[in-house]
Protein backbone atom coordinates (compact mmCIF):
# COMPACT_ATOMS: atom_id res chain seq x y z
CA UNK A 1 0.00 0.00 0.00
CA UNK A 2 1.49 3.62 -0.78
CA UNK A 3 2.26 5.85 2.06
CA UNK A 4 -0.70 8.08 1.68
CA UNK A 5 -3.35 5.15 0.91
CA UNK A 6 -1.83 3.72 4.03
CA UNK A 7 -1.88 7.14 6.32
CA UNK A 8 -5.59 7.62 4.94
CA UNK A 9 -6.58 3.49 6.26
CA UNK A 10 -4.93 4.03 9.72
CA UNK A 11 -6.70 7.87 10.20
CA UNK A 12 -10.02 6.06 9.03
CA UNK A 13 -9.18 3.41 12.08
CA UNK A 14 -8.01 5.99 14.35
CA UNK A 15 -11.54 8.05 13.62
CA UNK A 16 -13.46 4.80 14.77
CA UNK A 17 -11.27 3.50 17.42
CA UNK A 18 -13.26 4.78 19.95
CA UNK A 19 -16.13 2.47 18.38
CA UNK A 20 -14.14 -0.77 18.56
CA UNK A 21 -13.00 0.19 21.89
CA UNK A 22 -16.60 -0.65 23.05
CA UNK A 23 -17.31 -3.77 21.15
CA UNK A 24 -16.89 -7.26 22.63
CA UNK A 25 -14.07 -9.43 21.41
CA UNK A 26 -15.61 -12.50 21.58
CA UNK A 27 -15.10 -13.50 17.67
CA UNK A 28 -12.75 -16.11 18.09
CA UNK A 29 -15.37 -17.51 20.85
CA UNK A 30 -18.25 -17.95 18.55
CA UNK A 31 -16.08 -19.18 15.32
CA UNK A 32 -14.62 -22.76 16.22
CA UNK A 33 -13.36 -23.18 12.93
CA UNK A 34 -11.18 -19.88 13.11
CA UNK A 35 -9.55 -20.73 16.55
CA UNK A 36 -9.11 -24.13 14.86
CA UNK A 37 -7.02 -22.05 12.16
CA UNK A 38 -4.82 -20.15 14.82
CA UNK A 39 -4.39 -23.52 16.30
CA UNK A 40 -2.86 -25.25 13.63
CA UNK A 41 -0.58 -22.32 13.18
CA UNK A 42 0.55 -22.03 16.69
CA UNK A 43 0.86 -25.55 16.39
CA UNK A 44 3.31 -24.87 13.21
CA UNK A 45 5.06 -22.26 15.08
CA UNK A 46 5.75 -24.30 17.72
CA UNK A 47 5.47 -23.06 21.47
CA UNK A 48 7.33 -20.03 22.54
CA UNK A 49 7.84 -19.11 19.04
CA UNK A 50 8.19 -15.35 18.46
CA UNK A 51 5.26 -14.25 16.62
CA UNK A 52 4.06 -10.94 15.46
CA UNK A 53 0.34 -10.07 14.42
CA UNK A 54 1.15 -7.51 11.72
CA UNK A 55 -2.15 -5.01 11.92
CA UNK A 56 -3.29 -6.50 15.27
CA UNK A 57 -6.07 -4.04 15.89
CA UNK A 58 -7.01 -4.07 19.53
CA UNK A 59 -5.34 -7.30 20.17
CA UNK A 60 -7.63 -9.84 20.73
CA UNK A 61 -5.57 -12.08 18.24
CA UNK A 62 -2.05 -11.56 20.02
CA UNK A 63 -4.16 -12.23 23.22
CA UNK A 64 -5.12 -15.63 21.91
CA UNK A 65 -2.27 -16.31 20.44
CA UNK A 66 -0.35 -15.84 23.41
CA UNK A 67 -2.99 -18.48 25.12
CA UNK A 68 -1.81 -21.06 22.49
CA UNK A 69 1.94 -20.42 24.00
CA UNK A 70 3.42 -18.22 21.15
CA UNK A 71 5.34 -14.69 22.28
CA UNK A 72 3.38 -13.16 20.36
CA UNK A 73 3.64 -9.11 19.62
CA UNK A 74 1.09 -6.53 17.42
CA UNK A 75 2.06 -4.11 15.36
CA UNK A 76 -0.78 -1.38 13.71
CA UNK A 77 -0.20 1.46 11.99
CA UNK A 78 -3.39 3.12 13.81
CA UNK A 79 -2.40 4.66 16.71
CA UNK A 80 -5.90 4.87 18.42
CA UNK A 81 -6.01 1.17 18.11
CA UNK A 82 -2.62 -0.21 19.57
CA UNK A 83 -4.03 2.35 22.73
CA UNK A 84 -6.82 -0.13 22.85
CA UNK A 85 -5.00 -2.91 23.00
CA UNK A 86 -2.29 -1.76 25.46
CA UNK A 87 -5.20 -0.96 27.98
CA UNK A 88 -7.41 -4.56 27.24
CA UNK A 89 -3.87 -6.33 27.50
CA UNK A 90 -1.31 -4.70 30.04
CA UNK A 91 2.21 -6.22 29.98
CA UNK A 92 2.00 -7.70 26.16
CA UNK A 93 3.63 -5.84 23.55
CA UNK A 94 2.32 -3.72 20.75
CA UNK A 95 3.76 -1.37 18.94
CA UNK A 96 2.40 1.46 16.15
CA UNK A 97 4.09 0.74 13.07
CA UNK A 98 3.38 -0.41 9.02
CA UNK A 99 3.08 -4.07 8.22
CA UNK A 100 5.50 -3.05 4.90
CA UNK A 101 8.24 -1.69 7.36
CA UNK A 102 8.22 -4.10 10.50
CA UNK A 103 10.87 -2.97 12.87
CA UNK A 104 11.85 -6.67 12.88
CA UNK A 105 15.33 -7.96 11.66
CA UNK A 106 15.39 -10.39 8.76
CA UNK A 107 14.51 -13.97 9.69
CA UNK A 108 13.78 -12.82 13.23
CA UNK A 109 10.45 -14.65 12.97
CA UNK A 110 8.87 -17.82 13.76
CA UNK A 111 5.56 -16.58 12.47
CA UNK A 112 3.59 -14.07 10.95
CA UNK A 113 -0.32 -13.92 10.97
CA UNK A 114 -2.02 -11.40 8.62
CA UNK A 115 -6.29 -11.55 10.39
CA UNK A 116 -7.61 -9.22 8.13
CA UNK A 117 -5.02 -6.67 7.76
CA UNK A 118 -4.46 -6.46 4.51
CA UNK A 119 -7.95 -6.50 3.28
CA UNK A 120 -7.29 -3.24 2.40
CA UNK A 121 -4.17 -3.42 0.37
CA UNK A 122 -4.68 -3.13 -3.34
CA UNK A 123 -3.46 -6.13 -5.69
CA UNK A 124 -0.50 -3.85 -6.62
CA UNK A 125 0.52 -3.39 -2.83
CA UNK A 126 0.01 -7.05 -2.27
CA UNK A 127 3.08 -8.55 -3.11
CA UNK A 128 4.90 -5.72 -1.07
CA UNK A 129 3.46 -6.94 1.97
CA UNK A 130 3.80 -10.71 1.51
CA UNK A 131 7.36 -9.87 0.75
CA UNK A 132 8.07 -7.46 4.10
CA UNK A 133 6.30 -10.69 5.59
CA UNK A 134 8.73 -13.45 4.15
CA UNK A 135 12.27 -10.86 5.34
CA UNK A 136 10.60 -11.27 8.88
CA UNK A 137 10.44 -15.29 8.77
CA UNK A 138 13.24 -17.36 9.48
CA UNK A 139 13.47 -20.12 6.60
CA UNK A 140 10.38 -22.39 7.89
CA UNK A 141 8.59 -20.03 9.15
CA UNK A 142 4.70 -19.92 8.97
CA UNK A 143 2.47 -17.11 7.61
CA UNK A 144 -1.12 -17.29 8.92
CA UNK A 145 -3.17 -14.85 6.09
CA UNK A 146 -7.40 -14.10 7.06
CA UNK A 147 -9.18 -12.36 3.98
CA UNK A 148 -12.32 -12.19 2.46
CA UNK A 149 -12.78 -14.93 -0.02
CA UNK A 150 -14.43 -14.07 -3.67
CA UNK A 151 -16.09 -16.58 -3.59
CA UNK A 152 -15.52 -18.24 -7.31
CA UNK A 153 -15.71 -14.72 -8.54
CA UNK A 154 -12.97 -12.08 -9.66
CA UNK A 155 -10.71 -10.01 -7.27
CA UNK A 156 -13.27 -7.10 -6.41
CA UNK A 157 -13.51 -4.44 -4.02
CA UNK A 158 -16.57 -4.29 -1.54
CA UNK A 159 -17.51 -1.21 1.22
CA UNK A 160 -16.00 -2.12 3.98
CA UNK A 161 -17.45 0.37 7.03
CA UNK A 162 -13.93 2.08 7.40
CA UNK A 163 -12.18 1.99 4.18
CA UNK A 164 -12.36 -0.19 0.84
CA UNK A 165 -11.33 -3.39 1.27
CA UNK A 166 -11.37 -6.30 -0.93
CA UNK A 167 -12.10 -9.50 -1.49
CA UNK A 168 -10.01 -12.25 -2.89
CA UNK A 169 -9.73 -15.46 -4.83
CA UNK A 170 -8.03 -18.34 -2.58
CA UNK A 171 -6.30 -19.36 -5.60
CA UNK A 172 -5.05 -15.52 -6.64
CA UNK A 173 -4.13 -15.22 -2.98
CA UNK A 174 -2.32 -18.26 -2.81
CA UNK A 175 -0.33 -17.50 -6.23
CA UNK A 176 0.70 -14.20 -5.12
CA UNK A 177 2.63 -15.64 -1.93
CA UNK A 178 3.78 -18.30 -3.52
CA UNK A 179 5.51 -15.73 -5.93
CA UNK A 180 6.60 -14.05 -2.39
CA UNK A 181 8.75 -17.05 -1.59
CA UNK A 182 6.12 -19.25 0.33
CA UNK A 183 4.71 -22.64 0.02
CA UNK A 184 0.97 -23.63 0.82
CA UNK A 185 0.42 -25.53 3.65
CA UNK A 186 -3.46 -26.01 3.70
CA UNK A 187 -6.32 -23.77 3.19
CA UNK A 188 -9.45 -23.26 5.31
CA UNK A 189 -12.74 -21.36 3.33
CA UNK A 190 -16.14 -21.29 5.72
CA UNK A 191 -19.25 -19.52 4.90
CA UNK A 192 -20.46 -16.55 6.75
CA UNK A 193 -21.93 -16.80 10.07
CA UNK A 194 -24.63 -14.54 11.66
CA UNK A 195 -23.68 -11.17 10.77
CA UNK A 196 -21.34 -11.87 8.05
CA UNK A 197 -21.36 -11.14 3.87
CA UNK A 198 -19.07 -13.22 2.91
CA UNK A 199 -16.89 -16.26 2.94
CA UNK A 200 -14.05 -16.24 4.41
CA UNK A 201 -10.75 -17.61 3.51
CA UNK A 202 -7.71 -18.99 5.77
CA UNK A 203 -4.24 -19.36 4.31
CA UNK A 204 -1.15 -21.08 6.17
CA UNK A 205 2.06 -20.58 4.12
CA UNK A 206 4.80 -21.71 4.39
CA UNK A 207 8.45 -19.85 4.03
CA UNK A 208 10.89 -21.65 2.14
CA UNK A 209 14.45 -20.90 1.06
CA UNK A 210 14.40 -19.94 -2.97
CA UNK A 211 16.07 -22.59 -5.15
CA UNK A 212 19.72 -21.73 -6.77
CA UNK A 213 19.84 -20.13 -10.07
CA UNK A 214 19.68 -22.98 -12.53
CA UNK A 215 18.57 -25.18 -9.98
CA UNK A 216 14.84 -25.15 -10.70
CA UNK A 217 13.50 -28.13 -13.20
CA UNK A 218 17.37 -29.55 -13.68
CA UNK A 219 17.11 -33.45 -14.44
CA UNK A 220 18.96 -35.99 -13.25
CA UNK A 221 21.21 -35.63 -16.76
CA UNK A 222 21.79 -31.95 -15.58
CA UNK A 223 24.18 -33.01 -12.46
Amino acid sequence: MNEISARATADAYDAVAALYAGLPRDDLERTPLDRAVLGAFAEAVGRGGLVCEAGCGPGPVVAHLRGLGLDAFGVDLAAGMIGIARAAYPGVRFDVGSMDALDVADGALRGVVSWYSVIHASPADMPGYLAEFRRVLADGGHLLLAFFEAEDGPLTTFDHRVATAYRWPVDDLAETARNAGFAEVGRMLREPGDGERFRRGHLLMRAVRPEPAGVAGRGVSGR
